[in-house]
Order: C-alpha cells, then sequence, then structure tokens
C-alpha cells in the first residue's frame, strides 16, 4: 500500500489546504492528514487538536481513503508509526520553498527512506494562508469560501468571544 502523511497545523483548515488533501488522495492509496498540536507556533493555534481534527474529518469525509489523526512527535517518527513513506507538503510561493526544503533535508537526514513531495498550490489558493484566514476574520471580513462552513462559524463564534 503507497501510504502517503499530509502534515500541518491547520489553525484553521482552508480550502487550499483541503486542496492539496484531494489531489494528493488521488496520487496514493491512503493519505494520513497529521494535525500537529503546535502549541508554540504564534503564541499557540486559535482551535484545539481535536476541534481542527473535527473540521478536517468533516471537510474530507467524501474521501474514502483520507484518514485524520492528532501528532505531537517528530514528523519522522509520526510517518514510521503510520508506515508513510512519502510527506506531502503544500507549497504557495518560493518563500514556503526555502523553509519546507529545509525541512525535508533535515527530515531526510533523520530517515532517508521517507521522501518528501512538494505539491505546488492551484493560482486561486497561492495567496491563502491560515494567518490571513485569521486575521481577515478577526476584522470582520468575510472568510466564506477560503474555509469550510464549519469554521467560518467557529471563526466567527471564537473571535467574538474574545472582544
Amino acid at each position: 500500500m503507497r501510504r502517503a502523511l499530509c502534515p500541518g497545523t491547520f489553525d484553521p483548515v482552508t480550502s487550499g489546504h483541503l486542496d492539496i488533501i484531494e489531489r494528493s488522495a488521488s496520487l496514493f492509496d491512503e493519505v494520513v492528514v497529521a494535525v500537529g498540536l503546535s502549541p508554540d507556533k504564534g503564541g499557540g493555534p486559535l482551535f484545539s487538536v481535536d476541534e481542527r481534527v473535527g473540521f478536517i474529518t468533516s471537510a474530507v469525509k467524501h474521501l474514502t481513503n483520507v484518514v485524520v489523526r492528532p501528532f505531537d512527535t517528530l514528523l519522522v517518527e509520526f510517518a514510521q508509526m503510520n508506515d508513510a513513506h512519502v510527506i506531502i507538503k503544500g507549497l504557495r510561493a518560493v518563500t514556503d520553498f526555502e523553509r519546507e526544503f529545509q525541512m525535508a533535508q533535515l527530515n531526510y537526514r533523520l530517515d532517508a527512506d521517507i521522501e518528501t513531495m512538494f505539491i505546488m498550490s492551484i493560482p486561486e489558493y497561492a495567496y491563502l494562508s491560515s494567518s490571513a484566514v485569521k486575521e481577515i476574520a478577526r476584522h470582520g471580513g468575510s472568510v466564506r469560501g477560503l474555509v469550510p462552513d464549519a469554521v467560518c462559524e467557529a471563526l466567527a463564534a471564537r473571535l467574538n468571544q474574545s472582544h
């Protein structure tokens, strides 16, 4: 079985993330979406890991070969535990490539049997990031179409509580 890992913080999951997951699902027998706890990233995530897993699980329920799991280990260790020999990373721009290239080289050093595969964002999502979505939502802008509907509602509820 060809199993791949599609890791990220997904805080929150965006339409760009979902596009990469769907395209990955067409290339591999199984895709494990690995949701990182990431407590140190930018002051901590807006949504809990359980909420993020739930958002993604709901959004990919039509993909029978995709499973969503949280992780809090080295990515290479999580790939080994899940018998995944490919790590899929989505790229939007050159700045993404520089960071992801460095991580791919470090992961290769940890386990040369695990390959990193880059999938380019489609133009429609090249500008889209979780950070941008949160910033737009924080200031009352519409993020409809940029994230699943459940995430739109959760962002509105979460950010309205903080005011």
